[in-house]
């Protein structure tokens, strides 16, 4: 066993453990050594994580921590650490606070002068995001979608013309609800990725325009089933976005008295804009 000292910091720790997703072959030996080192592990479920420790012959005592408990049990952790205690903060599955709890004992660690040292690893909206081939050099993860049909709605109207990608959680029994949701708000064109199972036997990761998705989706149960992330493209902006509106009544002005592609040029160079949008937006707006 690795030497204690070589592995943990001196002084009382609070370590942020990521699990694996799916695949156990995925955790670190950063992370079955710290889990093996530490005195105690807080865990959102401690049967689940139990089954994890037993894969690993790690044998040290769990905690429970989790949403019910957290803000009531989040003090009692942070007095063990200031008595001299390490210990490490896992969820069930990937970045412990990745809509996991883990919140309250976290910033109570960082208001007592606790150290939080985090650990790299598995992270669900992470992995889809680096194979959906969706942008990923703007992404917002917004977390898991609202249970409810209008709340849904509101959420997709919020980010119906976010250019960046937008990543979600959706559990499997509400996948056609809100697929259907997403596609009255955003329309059908919009490209897609459902991510499912990743890391699992059964991953899947399939994107189209969303039409086409929710189509597929309804056509194959197998893909109603499991965990789910759903990666949505941002909002791509065409010329009319990008018009100011004196530009665009101006234009609409002077077509009364010439020729579109005339009254465009003219628009164009009172108001510095480019002469193809102001006459594409003519072509789809005055015709």
């Amino acid at each position: 066993m690795t030497d204690n000292k070589t592995l943990l910091t001196e002084v009382p720790t609070l370590y942020i453990v990521p699990t694996p997703i799916g695949n156990l072959g995925d955790i670190t030996q950063r992370a079955i050594e710290v889990l093996s080192n530490v005195d105690l592990i807080a865990a959102e479920d401690t049967r689940h994580t139990g089954k994890l420790l037993s894969h690993f012959n790690i044998q040290t005592k769990t905690y429970a921590l989790h949403d019910h408990n957290e803000q009531q049990k989040a003090q009692v952790l942070v007095e063990k650490l200031l008595a001299g205690h390490s210990i490490a903060l896992v969820s069930d599955a990937g970045t412990p606070l990745i809509s996991d709890p883990g919140y309250h004992l976290v910033t109570q660690c960082r208001q007592a002068g606790v150290k939080v040292v985090p650990l790299p690893g598995a992270c669900a909206v992470i992995t889809a995001l680096s194979a959906s081939g969706l942008p990923s050099d703007r992404f917002s993860f917004e977390g898991f979608l609202p249970a409810k049909s209008k709340g849904r709605k509101d959420k997709f109207l919020e980010i119906a013309k976010a250019e960046r990608t937008c990543v979600f959680y959706e559990s499997p029994h509400r996948i056609l609800d809100s697929l259907a949701d997403m596609l009255e708000i955003l329309g059908p064109d919009r490209e897609v990725v459902l991510a499912r199972e990743l890391t699992k036997t059964f991953e899947t990761i399939q994107g189209m325009p969303l039409g086409e998705l929710i189509e597929w989706v309804k056509a194959d149960e197998n893909q109603q089933r499991g965990e789910m992330a759903l990666l949505i493209h941002g909002y791509r902006t065409t010329a009319e976005d990008t018009l100011p509106d004196e530009a665009t009544r101006t234009l609409a002005i002077l077509t009364k008295e010439l020729p579109l592609k005339k009254a465009a040029a003219m628009a164009a160079e009172i108001y510095n804009l480019k002469k193809n949008a102001l006459y594409k937006w003519g072509l789809e707006n005055l015709s």
